[in-house]
């Protein structure tokens, strides 16, 4: 078998219902230093740090859904920081793009960027999303445990670094939605793209409700106190439906009033091999021994027999994705607990 037959996609995964999935999100760590009500519970259960998946077996996977057609990688947490040898596992991707792989981005809530900006950038980071849900440093430290200026420095760094930065603001009615103008003037003043996102039963308690979401249309209405909100088309796959403010993009993910399933092209594997075809699927894919048993294509032959049975595992699990949350949400049978914390956003 020549290395030029092995580099070509086997197949790329679809859905039910057409949906090509091109964005692999990868959890490295369940941990966090934040507390966020609405993702990590009072009394978090950790993963045992020992039933992680290795760098190296990450990214054989990584490689493995490349040659599948995942062409976006993100990697999430928890706090992917707070995990020794990520920046290290970044630069290793690198070697992904020569496969197909066009952009790598981090998920992260900033505490620890002031210190890991510049070397993300070297290791070739393309994006970083920052979750920041309030500019009050007292309501910050009451929705997080955490102090707001370390966030607000690491944000500094990661735009003196040369990143581009999308910011992501959950909203709770009665916490913090009073944040929709102050934050929104401050993204237009920095330059950043801005994403608000409805509260999701995501929370590790389990106490969201329903009536706590803000809506699409509450922070519209309330955009529109201040801003002449423009609507953009054509949101493709993005989860944020978007709106030009002052000619700079904002966007909300109303993934309760008004959902964004329909293009869904993401998947998501856990820190420790479980996958998932959706968000809020009811039942994950415990693939930890089969990602340990995969080797780099630089070592193996064309589709040996592990990555093929992987492939078919992962070809029917993904096949089955439902519909989308309201579809999922509306079956009788029980959903599993879910808290963000343990699958990144």
């Amino acid at each position: 078998m020549n290395s030029m037959t092995q580099l070509q996609p086997v197949t790329i995964f679809k859905d039910q219902f057409g949906r090509e999935k091109r964005k692999l999100r990868i959890s490295v760590t369940d941990r966090c230093n934040f507390k966020c009500v609405y993702c990590m519970p009072e009394h978090p259960e950790w993963m045992k740090k020992h039933n992680l998946l290795s760098f190296e077996s990450l990214y054989n996977f990584c490689e493995f859904m490349v040659l599948r057609g995942i062409d976006q990688i993100r990697i999430t947490g928890g706090e992917p920081l707070m995990r020794q040898g990520v920046v290290h596992f970044i630069q290793q991707l690198q070697q992904l793009r020569k496969l197909g792989l066009k952009r790598i981005s981090m998920t992260t809530n900033a505490h620890y960027l002031k210190q890991y900006a510049h070397a993300l950038k070297q290791a070739g980071l393309d994006g970083i999303n920052i979750s920041l849900d309030s500019l009050d440093e007292a309501q910050f430290f009451q929705l997080t445990q955490k102090q707001l200026q370390p966030v607000l420095d690491g944000i500094e760094a990661a735009q003196q670094a040369g990143f581009e930065i999308k910011i992501n603001s959950v909203l709770i009615k009665g916490l913090n939605e009073q944040q929709i103008i102050p934050l929104t003037k401050w993204a237009l003043q920095k330059g950043f793209e801005l994403r608000f996102i409805e509260f999701m039963p995501l929370d590790g308690d389990q106490n969201w409700s329903k009536a706590a979401v803000v809506t699409e249309q509450n922070i519209l209405d309330k955009l529109k106190t201040v801003f002449e909100v423009q609507t953009l088309h054509g949101q493709g796959a993005s989860p944020a439906r978007s709106y030009l403010i002052n000619g700079l993009p904002i966007g909300i993910i109303s993934t309760i009033s008004n959902s964004f399933c329909g293009s869904c092209d993401r998947l998501r594997l856990n820190a420790q091999g479980e996958f998932f075809n959706c968000l809020f699927a009811r039942k994950g894919l415990n693939l930890s021994h089969e990602i340990q048993q995969l080797k780099s294509s630089k070592t193996t032959e064309l589709m040996p027999h592990d990555a093929m049975a992987l492939q078919q595992k992962l070809g029917s699990y993904i096949w089955q994705k439902e519909q989308g949350f309201h579809a999922i949400t509306a079956q009788s049978s029980p959903s599993r607990k879910i808290s963000m914390h343990m699958i990144g956003g």
